[in-house]
């Protein structure tokens, strides 16, 4: 690593499918530039269409957001490999299918093989599933991304700082999903108490 890499405590690999919730993954990428964090963004096709759909964004509109984008067949891709360090990885939103293929190590595409990495060399993964109600098999594949070490994470809304717009609850889930990643400067809102 050259003297002006960025740290890996400071890079972050960005997954986006598509479950609807875009805007958690474009807001994540947004709120990472903001906090000088290297990401490294796969998005899947219906990840886009979805984007577009929920965001009004295009795919290059989307990708600018990343310092770098990955398409999801660039398997040779250097997060593709645990030798490429990184503080975590965290798919925004996750689709069953994606958590289905991430809890049986099924890598058949950059994004799920960037996750087996994470998970192989023990490094954060979240995973911010979208789905409602959960099937047994659902539950059974979060269990077992959480024996794995991953961490899931529904985007259920917190009411107790008494958010006025869809925007702050947005952002009060992203600011936790950057604090489970080991971004130091995220600022998720704390409970002090009645």
């Amino acid at each position: 690593m050259t003297a002006t890499a960025p740290e890996a405590a400071q890079r972050l690999v960005v997954g986006i499918t598509g479950a609807s919730g875009a805007a958690y993954g474009v807001r994540l990428l947004e709120r990472a530039r903001d906090l000088g964090v290297e990401t490294h963004l796969v998005v899947t096709p219906s990840g886009v269409l979805n984007v577009h759909h929920e965001c009004g964004l295009d795919r290059r509109q989307l990708e600018a957001l990343a310092t770098r984008a990955h398409a999801p067949g660039e398997i040779g891709a250097c997060i593709a490999s645990g030798s490429f360090d990184t503080a975590a990885m965290v798919v925004a939103p996750c689709t069953m299918k994606t958590l289905a293929a991430i809890a049986h190590g099924f890598g058949d595409n950059l994004l799920t093989r960037a996750a087996d990495v994470t998970l192989k060399e023990r490094r954060r993964l979240v995973l911010v599933v979208r789905e409602t109600p959960f099937n047994l098999a659902h539950l059974r594949n979060m269990t077992a991304v959480t024996e794995m070490g991953g961490i899931i994470f529904p985007p259920l809304p917190a009411f107790y700082h008494r958010p006025q717009t869809i925007a702050e609850l947005i952002d009060e889930t992203v600011e936790r999903v950057l604090q489970l990643s080991g971004i130091g400067n995220a600022q998720p809102k704390r409970w002090n108490g009645l």
